[in-house]
């Protein structure tokens, strides 16, 4: 009994160490990477996923955070960017689409590969998806309301 209380011990405490190496550096990057506006450079690069979904210039910046930084951080993006006015309803509608699927995918992926598991299914799996879903809602969101904004 105490051999398995031990190693259930151990073995928690050396897969959060795995995951402090990987989450820790990342979250540090990614503030620095914010900081000095090489995140708005990045979201420049996701102008032909938006443009292939129909959304906007302005919705790439949180897509971007959603994807490297994850589902909360990039709600708060979403937020933000819609108080902003600079989000449509049909941008924050394919933007959350896209992020229920497919967030955090930098972090998520490390760490699951860190536990084992295959980072190219893994992260292929998700981006997958959340391509078809959004891409089957923006057409769906065409012919149903075409004024939808």
């Amino acid at each position: 009994m105490v051999e398995i209380a031990r190693e259930a011990v151990f073995g928690s405490l050396s897969t959060i160490f795995k995951i402090a190496v990987i989450v820790i550096p990342l979250m540090v990057a990614m503030q620095l990477l914010k900081d000095y506006k090489i995140l708005d450079r990045f979201a420049d690069t996701l102008r032909p996923i938006t443009d292939f979904f129909g959304m906007s210039k302005q919705a790439s910046f949180p897509l971007l955070i959603g994807l490297v930084f994850g589902i909360s951080y990039g709600a708060g993006a979403i937020v933000q960017s819609s108080r902003e006015g600079s989000l449509t309803k049909r941008d924050i509608t394919l933007v959350v689409l896209f992020l229920v699927n497919c967030h955090a995918v930098i972090e998520d992926t490390l760490v699951f590969v860190a536990v084992g598991a295959n980072g190219f299914i893994l992260l292929g799996s998700r981006l997958l998806a959340a391509v078809i879903l959004t891409y089957v809602m923006s057409k769906w969101l065409d012919r149903t309301d075409p004024q939808f904004k």
